[in-house]
């Protein structure tokens, strides 16, 4: 059974919404209580009990090409570190020596062996210990039990998913839509550290209820205001958001029409990762929980190998659009957060436009174990 909508009824269902001066509606209305935001107990019972026992994307595909690539990086507050081996699977480990607990790697980069910079451990791609120096001075230390501690992981999709504490029920992953293909290239990763709570930034990817107010001289010119198709696969959405030029698909056999140019789609992969599509590009967003109100995002832009071929200026140009949009929106997510501070709400209040924020928190309280 398809995940989502094909083309032909995704565009037929935006065309009647133009026609309509409608939008897609979910079926309640959520109250989220402004202490989710702020409880250091409500935020240490997210990493514990979502970002750590659930399928959570980590990087793509793209930024392990080779063996020997890697990335590390914090997840949940815990220090990471994803490899391809010889073998070409891609593999997940706490990123700490087995000696005295000196993370081996930062960022990204290929090496054949990650060696301790504290005492040159050295441990295989595969995660095993290879090597000890002055190992006569560790009498009885078994090396094949003293191995990089893995996390549990999963490539689909051109994902790599990291479940850390696979014990949980909560651990399988389920059907999943095509995200990123295999001639995806990465162009570039950058962080940024966002002064807001990571919910709160999620929020502002999942609804168009926003753009004329907040994007009126950059996204509304080329997108409408309020028009979006909302739809769940599992704990995750895709929310849509059609372009201007939408329009052209009426001249179009309903059988033939590819919304390709024609739409942005969010796909929001629970809990805490964004990938929209532009038309030149594909940006991977994860939004990784510092504190309460701090968010560290990571951005990883991919495009199609075709695209790169003639340089990356078509990539350059799609994000001077998108970028100035983005600053918009962070600028609002960091004004809710100084907002929090005036007790001005006991509640934030999402409407029927805004379902798939709704479904966002239904999981949340879930998975938590509190009452929605």
């Amino acid at each position: 059974m398809d995940l989502l909508l094909d083309d032909r009824a995704l565009a037929q269902r935006i065309l009647d919404h133009i026609d309509n001066k409608t939008t897609d509606l979910g079926d309640r209305c959520w109250q989220e209580p402004i202490a989710n935001y702020r409880s250091q107990e409500r935020f240490d019972l997210e990493l514990e009990r979502v970002l750590r026992r659930t399928p959570t994307p980590f990087c793509p595909s793209a930024a392990l090409t080779e063996p020997g690539s890697y990335v590390a990086r914090d997840a949940a507050g815990v220090p990471l570190l994803a490899v391809r081996g010889a073998d070409s699977v891609v593999r997940v480990f706490r990123n700490a020596c087995r000696h005295r607990g000196a993370q081996l790697a930062c960022g990204s980069g290929r090496t054949n062996a990650f060696v301790c910079p504290y005492h040159a451990w050295a441990y295989g791609t595969e995660g095993t210990l290879r090597n000890i120096p002055h190992e006569y001075g560790f009498p009885g230390l078994d090396k094949t039990t003293h191995g990089l501690v893995p996390v549990h992981a999963e490539e689909r999709e051109g994902i790599v998913f990291v479940t850390q504490d696979s014990a949980s029920p909560q651990m399988e992953l389920g059907a999943i839509p095509p995200l990123l293909g295999p001639d995806m290239k990465l162009v570039s990763v950058t962080e940024n550290d966002i002064a807001a709570n990571w919910k709160v930034f999620a929020e502002g990817f999942l609804e168009g209820y926003h753009i004329y107010p907040t994007h009126r001289d950059t996204f509304y010119p080329v997108q409408f205001d309020n028009l979006n198709v909302i739809e769940h696969f599992g704990r995750n959405s895709r929310v849509t958001f059609p372009y201007r030029n939408v329009q052209k698909l009426r001249t179009i056999h309903p059988d033939q029409r590819n919304v390709a140019g024609t739409v942005t789609h969010v796909y929001h992969m629970f809990p805490n990762v964004m990938i929209a599509t532009f038309p030149k590009r594909i940006i991977m967003t994860v939004l990784e929980p510092i504190s309460i109100d701090a968010t560290r995002t990571i951005t990883y832009t991919l495009a199609e190998a075709t695209t790169l071929a003639g340089g990356t200026a078509a990539v350059e140009n799609d994000a001077d659009f998108v970028n100035q949009g983005a600053k918009e929106d962070r600028a609002i997510v960091e004004s809710i957060q100084r907002g929090l501070a005036t007790g001005a709400n006991e509640m934030f209040e999402f409407g029927l436009f805004e379902a798939a924020i709704v479904h966002f928190h239904s999981n949340l309280h879930t998975l938590i174990g509190t009452k929605a």
